[in-house]
């Protein structure tokens, strides 16, 4: 199973979501999209889009990841080091790996990163 997890800013556009999806993918099609829970609305829409689905994790999974990636701002407000990978990680299951670190969308309004798992 392939994650496409999400970070990103209250000013992001669902083309900045798919920007981001596109930049960090490369033509690899998730299995599903994943972001923190209160955010998971905003992604919605690219979700149904895409017809995949969507998991919003929970505040205290996204601690519980290790992420390469350590942004100071992220880690001061979201309590790992990207909201990105972090959630990549946790919807990908026990065991998952990166398969990329965080990509900037272009208008760097968003984040996307892709992990590997076996959770279906």
């Amino acid at each position: 199973m392939i994650v496409a997890g999400f970070g990103f800013s209250n000013r992001a556009t669902i083309d900045s979501l798919r920007d981001a999806l596109d930049r960090a993918s490369q033509g690899t099609r998730p299995d599903a999209l994943a972001t923190a829970k209160d955010k998971a609305p905003t992604l919605g829409a690219l979700a149904a889009e895409l017809d995949l689905p969507l998991h919003g994790i929970a505040a205290d999974m996204l601690c519980a990841q290790k992420t390469p990636t350590q942004s100071a701002r992220v880690l001061a407000e979201r309590e790992t080091g990207s909201v990105a990978e972090a959630a990549a990680l946790a919807a990908a299951g026990p065991g998952a790996r990166l398969l990329t670190r965080r990509v900037h969308s272009t208008d760097r309004m968003a984040t996307c990163s892709l992990a590997q798992g076996k959770t279906p």
